[in-house]
């Protein structure tokens, strides 16, 4: 009996995008993808992207989201990992990004999310958040974060968050952990805990 090969996810992502889109077609796009949960939807500016995300894109957004659960639990941090939840202003935008959290209490827009960049795709990005006042974003792109922080309903570039529950995260050490966790996972969870036990000493 022979057994059928493993199907391995595309190394990077795909991205389709499409304009002159009115939010009616959208909306039936949307339907259409119901049922294909790999698949993420995005729509500003009578644009639609669609993207289905690849292997590299994935690892990083999930050890991206371990590592902040990790920092919460062991700061007795509340928060809600939204994840890829679909947030939208009726008629206007769609965004799912590909981790999003809301801290302290449940929230309609989370306070932050991140989106892993591996190929450029739709440059609208972060004109999508700002038209739905998320307050904070990261981009993980290159092997750094970038992050902004939405202030007189524009974005502006900082060097850490501005979130009161991530004070104390140091973005060069989420940074140095992401990077290590493409050798190990393990080692990489250990190092950022033991950083975070010594900076609360």
């Amino acid at each position: 009996m022979t057994q059928a090969p493993l199907l391995t996810p595309p190394s990077t992502d795909q991205h389709i995008v499409y304009s002159s889109i009115t939010w009616e077609q959208f909306k039936l796009i949307q339907a259409g993808f119901a049922n294909s949960p790999g698949i993420r939807l995005a729509y500003y500016n009578s644009t639609i992207e669609i993207i289905m995300p690849g292997r590299e894109h994935e690892m990083f957004s999930r050890i991206i989201g371990f590592l902040i659960g990790l920092f919460c639990l062991d700061n007795a941090i509340e928060f809600e990992p939204t994840g890829a939840m679909t947030q939208e202003q009726e008629g206007v935008v769609s965004a799912q990004a590909d981790e999003s959290y809301c801290f302290g209490s449940s929230k309609p827009i989370p306070d932050l999310v991140i989106e892993v960049v591996v190929t450029s795709g739709d440059p609208n990005k972060l004109k999508r958040y700002q038209a739905l006042g998320v307050p904070e974003v990261w981009f993980w792109q290159d092997g750094l974060f970038s992050l902004y922080r939405l202030r007189n309903n524009q974005y502006e570039k900082i060097t850490r968050s501005e979130i009161a529950e991530l004070a104390t995260l140091s973005i060069d050490l989420l940074t140095r952990c992401v990077l290590m966790a493409q050798t190990s996972r393990l080692e990489a969870a250990k190092a950022f805990r033991q950083a975070i036990k010594s900076s609360s000493v």
